[in-house]
């Protein structure tokens, strides 16, 4: 019945753990994605004009069109070089709420002042550059490399370079905190050479509004030349390997489980070859085999489901007091969060305890039918 409980309480508190990162990840992803994005079906780009975003702002639910150029390019500051995400993006990006203003550590969350282009840095390009914010006498210098084959022999048409001030830092997360710049989409577009190519479009909706219903009333209109993705869809592959990690540790905490309810297996095996005396003298009361078969079944389901009890109890208690308390740190001082993250969900307790129904009705079976027939033997 220990073995049972503890087995179940591991199960419990690895797949909250699972739970628990998933959903760190979701937070994070998103305070950064758009709720939703449209790009291509194929190809890098696609042509926007006003016509296309009339159409996609004319659907129910669209509140703030953002229209992207996203591309790798070489930044340079003074004499350090990195290889960046660059994104420019349209005026109304900051409408999207995306880079909350606790989340920019230096300068301020703008992308122009006046006639003056300003780019919002992440903390670790700033870190790698050693970038100094609202400089203007060292802006940025963002190299971005031509298509070589029709430039000729000439080395200076082989890039464009452009430079912008460094107007603020963000730190949201590492991913995006050293690979990501973000500066207005005229930028991008004269860098570039985009003209009205866009790579994406981001979409907010409405206060109230269902995300998976815009999504789809925005698909159909678009037809199968546009890509809709939503925030987990534009990250399938992450959350599906997560998906399949929980999958494999919850049947490889079964598989522990099984072996560990062997224990039910024997016990039963034993009380059985020990009381058949009182097998007999139950027949001999009146007892068929089946009330004495029910008896073995009961018996074990009593030690599993009293083990399953108490190890949901302790694994319901370990993630209280690891989300109220953080027992377990990350072990990393730069770690997002200090503790591992912890979701309870009740579906985690249905899957647990279907699993100790099933594996001690299995268990109890055998011993069981083997009492039965010591009954119908002595009956006899």
């Amino acid at each position: 019945m220990g073995g049972v409980a503890f087995i179940t309480a591991a199960l419990i508190i690895v797949l909250s753990v699972f739970n628990g990162i998933e959903d760190l990840l979701h937070s994070l992803n998103n305070s950064f994605d758009p709720e939703i994005k449209i790009h291509a079906t194929e190809g890098k780009s696609f042509e926007v004009s006003g016509s296309l975003l009339k159409k996609i702002k004319a659907v129910s639910g669209v509140a703030v069109v953002t229209e992207v150029i996203e591309d790798y390019t070489l930044v340079r500051y003074h004499d350090a070089n990195q290889v960046i995400t660059m994104k420019g993006v349209s005026e109304n990006f900051l409408e999207q709420n995306r880079i909350p203003l606790d989340a920019i550590i230096e300068g301020e969350l703008k992308l122009r002042k006046g006639d003056v282009n300003f780019a919002i840095v992440g903390s670790g390009v700033q870190h790698a550059l050693s970038i100094t914010v609202n400089d203007p006498l060292y802006p940025l210098q963002v190299y971005y490399i031509k298509n070589v084959r029709s430039v000729g022999l000439d080395p200076s048409k082989l890039y464009a370079k452009k430079n912008i001030v460094p107007g603020g830092v963000f730190s949201i997360v590492q991913n995006f905190d050293e690979n990501y710049i973000i500066v207005p989409l005229e930028f991008a577009q004269d860098l570039l050479d985009y003209g009205d190519k866009r790579t994406s479009l981001e979409i907010k909706t409405t206060a109230g509004a269902d995300i998976f219903d815009v999504e789809s009333a925005l698909q159909n209109e678009l037809g199968e030349t546009f890509t809709v993705l939503n925030h987990e869809e534009q990250h399938a592959d992450l959350y599906k390997l997560l998906k399949m990690e929980k999958l494999f540790t919850f049947l490889a905490l079964t598989l522990l489980l099984i072996i560990g309810s062997i224990n039910i297996f024997f016990s039963l095996m034993m009380l059985a070859l020990d009381k058949k005396k009182d097998i007999s003298i139950l027949s001999a009361m009146g007892a068929d085999g089946n009330q004495i078969r029910n008896i073995f079944i009961a018996e074990g389901a009593l030690i599993g489901f009293l083990g399953a009890a108490a190890g949901l109890a302790m694994g319901s208690l370990f993630c209280l007091a690891q989300m109220k308390f953080g027992i377990i740190s990350m072990g990393m001082e730069t770690a997002v969060t200090q503790g591992y993250p912890i979701q309870v969900k009740i579906t985690d307790f249905v899957s647990a305890l279907f699993v100790v129904i099933i594996v001690t009705f299995l268990l109890s079976a055998y011993p069981a039918k083997m009492a039965s027939k010591f009954a119908a033997i002595k009956h006899l």
